[in-house]
């Protein structure tokens, strides 16, 4: 009869050392786990332990933050930047946001985030989908960064992707407001017309415009609140 090994009663099933990472309050082992090697891929059990870990520490508020903001950087695992991609800290969400790791859909999430900062990120990965592009050169509160990589899709080095899709995303830069002045001129010899045109509206509209600026929202008794007014209305 064969002799049965003896039990390791050190040893932790994957279950019980991701429980005990996902609550530890010691930052430095914490650190330690985010920054060791991971092991070969061809050793794949201790490989997919190694990365179930990971998640662990991403998840945790304890992991100092710039070990979370190098794990959304580097790592190229969809449990760990999913995981990222909710952390309270905006410099965390931002290192996702900026990985071209990330699957579509988790950077199109992320082109919807409340911090502008975040959003910029997003929008500038190269795995963001035409469909969140196309929002983002049409949404205001997109940044003067981000106008200004979208303006470029489809055109010299940027010349990828269905060519009717880049023209709408152009389109919809020359036409939002936040795009500023130069920006638009930038387009005004556009390789298609829609664009041209739109550039001319946009410039010949934008003398006239009025300038909207947020005030705090007051209560008029017998009116309710109000919100946005323009300028020339305080």
């Amino acid at each position: 009869m064969a002799e049965s090994k003896p039990v390791d009663e050190n040893y932790e099933t994957l279950t019980q050392a991701y429980e005990r990472i996902r609550h530890s309050h010691d930052a430095q082992v914490l650190h330690e786990i985010a920054r060791q090697p991971l092991p070969q891929r061809s050793d794949q059990s201790a490989f997919s332990r190694a990365t179930a870990l990971l998640e662990a520490v991403a998840g945790n508020l304890t992991t100092p933050v710039e070990d979370r903001i190098y794990l959304g950087q580097e790592m190229p695992f969809p449990n760990v930047l999913v995981k990222l991609s909710s952390d309270p800290d905006p410099r965390v969400r931002e290192a996702v946001a900026g990985n071209a790791n990330d699957k579509n859909w988790l950077v199109g999430q992320l082109t919807k985030d409340p911090e502008q900062r975040v959003r910029t990120a997003a929008l500038l990965n190269p795995q963001t989908s035409w469909k969140m592009r196309l929002e983002g050169a049409q949404d205001a509160n997109t940044s003067v960064e981000a106008l200004e990589y979208l303006a470029k899709q489809g055109l010299g080095e940027d010349a990828k992707g269905p060519a009717i899709l880049a023209t709408m995303v152009r389109h919809a830069v020359a036409l939002n407001p936040t795009s500023p002045r130069e920006l638009v001129e930038s387009l005004k010899n556009d390789p298609e017309e829609d664009v041209r045109r739109a550039v001319k509206r946009r410039l010949e509209k934008g003398a006239t415009e009025k300038v909207v600026t947020p005030l705090p929202v007051q209560s008029v008794p017998g009116r309710g609140p109000i919100g946005l007014r323009s300028a020339d209305e305080s």
